[in-house]
């Protein structure tokens, strides 16, 4: 029941263990509570608590206190702190206990007495190099609660933090002349770091406009009234003994620029405009120049006119002037950040004074080829203006209009070479003179020229040399001249000096007489000795001449024969058969050989194509055959001595047929081929031999071995009792030779014998006369079914026996006896 009241309200009727939780409590009111104990005969007297109950939470200790951490260590201190616990117990925090235990012992121990409230202490006066951890607890009114989680063990010695720099600027910073500007940070590390700023690698110090503030942990530059001097890369050094960092930013201090660089000059003057140049500013006010103003005035007016104020190059052309008026220009520069005083040039009337450059005279054409020529001129008047360019113009003589030869500039060379002329035509051309103020006119057209190469006399024939002689004439041979000329060789002159002579002779009187590399002079007298010489022709004329190196003295040559064997005459020649035989050889001599061929020292085949030509012999043999065969010689011969070659001829054919072939050891189902080898191989070693038969009932043959390299072979699978022909063929790599059968027919059938005795001959009767002989069968029948049994007697004492009968059974009655 709540306190105030006097009802009792039940809580539970079905409790059996020795206590309850009573729920649906109002917090903040007193309540009494009355228990009664209850069996089956019925309920007992209730018991009463003897005080109120004021519901409320109960008290605890507190949570462990959270985030103990270490906020600065020294040689001799460490300095904590940390949060209180999420939950107090109900009850407020008292004071903190904070514990540390020597890393090596076991025990925590109480740091300090004295009532911690504070969540910040420094522990004080411990040994360098001693290493502690740390834990803190919380107390209320009901006691300690738990300890926080250690710290990591802490070693005392003094911080060492290399420095850190936290910059408020950027790399770059732009000020207006006259404004102050500031560069701040922060910045941390230990020992306390040291600070320094730089200007362009110049320390600055502090003076009227210039301010250094520096705290534990800030820094700041500022700088008063700025000034287009004090723009430049500003450096600030934060540096202990750890290490150093750096800080840019790069000042510009802008203002307007200072005047363009004078003086004004008049690159050109015109009776209606000027082209003025100038120099930019020196200073540029730290911003880009970003357009130049530029106005003009009549000196007998006091009004400036403007001409443009959009131009960033330093030139500008001055228009709309009265000719013959003098005139002044004012120049500005401007940036961002304003304009500049004016530049102000001198007095200039506006008069022409240059022109274009004149005409060249009219211009020579050389060097002509079949594509190209080289136009040349001589420089005009340039009018007062450097000449820049040339143009050269061309056009065929026939056409109207004048064709650019190259858009390259030419320049300063007063010569160039036309290229791309097409080979035939007949071309013009002229020439213009180009300056700064423009094209003067073209000079008079050249004289008209064909494109083509020019044509000059030949280069001399090359080698000249006497090949040949006779006793009335030598046959001369050279090659061709390196050059032509660029035109075509006509042909050759020949001469010819007897020596001791001075006089040279003409062997042929033009040169289309001999339009070859080679002439026969003729008319020599036999004996003497000459000197010969060649020349080359063309439309150019005649080129040096070519001397043949050595005298020659003419009569006949005597030269023994030579042989220039052809690849077919190698030391052994292969063909196969039906093909076509060629021998063949290269002779020389002189005079030339009488030729002859043999074969094996006779006369060659009727059916053998002999050819002989001023330079060799051929010998040819069409579907040849294996007889054609054989060493073939080839003998050469002259007064001056003989020669002879000899070359062996296999012609390759199929091999000729087996010899000897003969059949044995004849079975039912078997027999046994031999032969010998053919006696003509065909030049070709034997491969295989090929072995068939044939049922002398049947017309086809069959096929028993084709791959056979021996000289023999078992024909197996035979029919018993049917009669066979064999037949064999030796086969090489050019195909199979003719076959060789067997005469006779062969029977597959076993070989027969006379049958073995019979077996367990006895009597099983006997009479007065006669005798019943049984006997059985003997082992072997010898190969053929037995007919009967021939039954023989011997008296006793006697050396013959009588024969008796034969019987067909296995039993006989002997009689007669």
């Amino acid at each position: 029941r709540e306190s105030d009241h006097r009802a009792w309200t039940p809580v539970s009727y079905t409790v059996t263990r020795q206590n309850a939780v009573v729920q649906g409590l109002t917090e903040g009111k007193a309540y009494f509570f009355r228990i009664a104990a209850e069996n089956i005969i019925g309920m007992g007297p209730f018991t009463e608590t003897t005080k109120e109950l004021i519901i409320r939470d109960p008290i605890t200790v507190p949570d462990r206190p959270e985030d103990l951490e270490v906020k600065a260590v020294t040689k001799n201190s460490v300095t904590l702190t940390w949060n209180p616990p999420k939950y107090n117990g109900g009850s407020d925090i008292t004071m903190y206990v904070l514990e540390s235990r020597l890393i090596g012992k076991e025990k925590f121990h109480r740091v300090t007495k004295e009532k911690m409230l504070d969540r910040k202490y420094t522990v004080e006066g411990l040994k360098e190099g001693d290493t502690y951890e740390y834990r803190v607890s919380a107390c209320n009114i009901v006691g300690q609660g738990k300890p926080s989680f250690c710290t990591k063990p802490i070693t005392c010695k003094d911080e060492i933090a290399p420095p850190t720099l936290d910059l408020d600027f950027r790399d770059k910073l732009i000020v207006r002349v006259g404004e102050a500007f500031s560069l701040t940070g922060r910045y941390s590390g230990k020992p306390t770091p040291k600070i320094t700023w730089l200007r362009d690698d110049i320390v600055l110090k502090e003076d009227d406009r210039t301010k250094i503030k520096t705290t534990p942990t800030t820094l700041c530059l500022g700088i008063l009234k700025s000034v287009r001097e004090d723009s430049g890369k500003y450096c600030v050094t934060v540096e202990n003994s750890t290490g150093s960092r750096k800080g840019f930013c790069q000042v510009t201090v802008v203002d307007r620029p200072s005047p363009p660089v004078g003086p004004v000059i008049f690159d050109e003057v015109h009776k209606d405009h000027m082209i003025v140049s100038w120099k930019p500013p020196l200073d540029d006010g730290g911003s880009e120049i970003t357009n130049y103003i530029i106005e003009k005035k009549d000196t007998h007016r006091d009004l400036w006119m403007p001409v443009t104020s959009a131009t960033v190059k330093t030139t500008c052309k001055i228009p709309k002037l009265l000719e013959g008026r003098e005139y002044q220009v004012r120049i500005y520069a401007e940036n961002l950040y304003g304009i500049s005083d004016p530049l102000i040039s001198d007095e200039m009337k506006a008069k022409d004074r240059f022109s274009v450059p004149d005409a060249p005279e009219q211009p020579v054409i050389k060097d002509v080829t079949k594509d190209s020529a080289v136009v040349v001129w001589n420089k005009p008047y340039d009018g007062g203006k450097p000449i820049t360019n040339y143009i050269v113009e061309k056009k065929e003589t026939m056409a109207t209009r004048w064709v650019r030869v190259t858009k390259d500039p030419i320049f300063p060379s007063t010569q160039f070479k036309v290229p791309d002329l097409l080979e035939g035509c007949q071309y013009e051309f002229r020439v213009s003179a180009e300056n700064e103020i423009g094209v003067g006119n073209p000079s008079p057209p050249s004289k008209p020229i064909f494109a083509r190469d020019p044509i000059v006399k030949p280069s001399p024939p090359v080698n000249p040399e006497a090949v040949d002689k006779t006793k009335n004439s030598v046959d001369l041979t050279w090659q061709p001249p390196r050059h032509d000329g660029n035109g075509k060789i006509i042909g050759y002159l020949v001469e010819y000096q007897k020596v001791g002579d001075e006089e040279w002779k003409k062997a042929n009187l033009t040169p289309d007489s001999c339009p070859e590399t080679k002439y026969k002079v003729t008319g020599l007298t036999e004996g003497l000795t000459y000197k010969f010489r060649v020349m080359a022709v063309n439309a150019a004329g005649e080129s040096e001449p070519a001397y043949v190196p050595d005298p020659v003295e003419v009569k006949d040559r005597l030269e023994p024969p030579e042989l220039i064997l052809d690849a077919n005459m190698a030391r052994e020649q292969h063909v196969r058969a039906g093909d076509t035989l060629r021998l063949s050889a290269v002779i020389k001599g002189v005079p030339f050989p009488k030729v002859s061929w043999k074969k094996e020292d006779k006369e060659v085949s009727p059916k053998a194509d002999i050819e002989v030509t001023g330079v060799g012999s051929k010998l040819e043999i069409r579907n040849t055959v294996h007889e054609d065969g054989g060493i073939y010689s080839l003998t050469v011969e002259n007064p001056a001595g003989s020669k002879t070659v000899s070359v062996k001829v296999l012609v390759l054919d199929k091999p000729g047929p087996p010899r000897n072939l003969q059949v044995s050891d004849v079975r039912s189902d078997s027999c046994y081929l031999t032969w010998k080898e053919p006696e003509d191989d065909g030049g070709s070693v034997i491969t295989n031999y090929v072995v068939e038969r044939k049922d002398v009932a049947s017309a086809q043959w069959v096929s028993v071995s084709s791959s056979s390299k021996k000289r023999s072979h078992m024909a197996k699978y035979l029919m018993e009792g049917t009669q066979y022909l064999f037949r064999v063929a030796a086969e090489n790599l050019f195909g199979r030779g003719p076959y060789v059968e067997t005469l006779k027919p062969i029977k597959a059938m076993d070989p027969l014998h006379p049958p073995g005795p019979p077996k367990n001959l006895h009597h099983i009767d006997v009479d007065k006369t006669e005798v019943s002989l049984v006997w059985n069968r003997p082992d072997r029948d010898g190969g053929a079914e037995i007919t009967g049994y021939l039954v023989e007697y011997q008296e006793d004492g006697a050396d013959e026996w009588t024969k008796f009968q034969t019987v067909p059974m296995l039993d006989c009655v002997v009689t007669g006896l």
